[in-house]
């Protein structure tokens, strides 16, 4: 999942952080939440990579994050992507 966003977002998300940071955690124990992060020079976005079966477990945590309820996040988009070279590929290619 990708999310852009706002051009306060550096400035206000230290209000809403361990919310934010709690609700990811607890993604990633339930094994969803591979990584995630805020995107740096300049910082204007963040990447978080799930394992799931539909975009909807994605999308949950998008609705429920409170960087994107408070307006931090400008916009966010779930993205599918087919992997394929990595132990933890989804279709390994090998040459």
């Amino acid at each position: 999942m990708l999310y852009e966003v706002a051009p306060d977002y550096l400035e206000r998300r230290g209000e809403f952080r361990a919310e934010h940071l709690a609700l990811a955690w607890e993604s990633a124990q339930r094994g969803e939440l591979i990584l995630g992060g805020a995107l740096t020079d300049p910082a204007d976005g963040a990447v978080l990579l799930f394992t799931a079966d539909t975009p909807e477990v994605p999308a949950a945590f998008a609705k429920a994050d409170p960087y994107v309820l408070n307006g931090l996040v400008a916009k966010w988009t779930v993205r599918g992507w087919h992997t394929v070279v990595g132990e933890l590929a989804h279709a390994p290619v090998h040459p």
